[in-house]
């Protein structure tokens, strides 16, 4: 399980990184807001847990950031502010939980399950839809409108991956780690390719695309 640690409190961030590695995650650490929302859009994370008080951007400038971009990643908010005020202002600004130091470390980690289990029972589902594309994961299968799509079993994948983040802009180095499993980039242009093809599939004859170029950034699924 990935994580992604921002925190600018660099002995509180030692403490946290080795103790969650300790626990089988594999984490990273970012010190600034800046560079915590440049991770956080350039790589796939399974929670992301982010100090609200950061230089260069504070935590929840950095989630509201990151729901802007239509990124659904689970956040988990830090905050020695633990009024019932901050933890609404926290909530509302796009986390899913919010946890007031100081803390246990175990309920850190309960907390961390916790947003595992919702995010994972969100992923189950079997039939994705986006505007009038689906696309069924137990048979294989599909069609946008009425008229069935053949795609080989890359660009399934490549699809299924784009559906799941609908309004997400999703990097070339995210398509290499999620759909390829590669954690380097081997200087091809295989997403290019790939992703070409895809877009013929979905988009080609309708009048209203479904997969979008963003510039210097990566692709879009989105109306």
């Amino acid at each position: 399980m990935r994580l992604l640690l921002i925190e600018d409190d660099l002995q509180a961030a030692e403490y946290l990184v080795r103790g969650l590695r300790e626990n089988g995650y594999e984490i990273e650490h970012s010190a600034d807001g800046d560079d915590g929302l440049r991770r956080a859009t350039s790589a796939d994370w399974e929670v992301i847990i982010a100090d609200r008080q950061l230089p260069q951007g504070d935590g929840l400038s950095v989630v509201q950031a990151l729901r802007e971009r239509g990124d659904r990643t689970p956040v988990l908010i830090l905050s020695a502010l633990g009024t019932v005020d901050d933890r609404v202002l926290g909530l509302r600004a796009g986390g899913d939980d919010y946890l007031t130091k100081p803390f246990a470390f175990s309920e850190l980690l309960a907390r961390i399950e916790a947003l595992r289990r919702r995010a994972s029972a969100a992923t189950h589902a079997t039939r994705l839809k986006v505007a009038d594309l689906e696309l069924d994961l137990l048979s294989r299968r599909a069609w946008r409108g009425e008229r069935p799509i053949e795609l080989t079993n890359k660009e399934f994948q490549l699809l299924e991956y784009l559906m799941r983040r609908p309004g997400q802009v999703v990097t070339r180095t995210m398509l290499l780690e999620g759909v390829w499993n590669l954690h380097f980039d081997p200087q091809t242009n295989v997403v290019d390719v790939h992703m070409s093809r895809l877009r013929n599939a979905v988009d080609k004859g309708w009048p209203r695309p479904l997969i979008h170029t963003v510039r210097g950034a990566g692709y879009v699924l989105k109306e």
